[in-house]
């Protein structure tokens, strides 16, 4: 599937220099990019949700120790 980007000086700098730095194409720069952002957000996501259950099953216990 076809997708165009359009860049900037900055973009295009920053694309052309992690490229060559790491032996690869431009769009595999912008590949591994977006799918490592995904993959963070979905952790993020994950450590969240978990967060939220810990605090709903030991919230009360945690502020009792917070107390002494």
């Amino acid at each position: 599937m076809a997708l165009t980007l359009r860049t900037d000086d900055e973009l295009e700098r920053a694309l052309s220099m992690l490229a060559e730095s790491e032996g690869t194409s431009r769009q595999d720069v912008i590949r591994r990019a977006v799918l490592e952002k995904f993959e963070r957000t979905i952790h993020e996501d994950r450590v969240r949700q978990s967060a939220t259950r810990m605090i709903e099953k030991w919230g009360d216990v945690i502020e009792r120790l917070a107390k002494t």
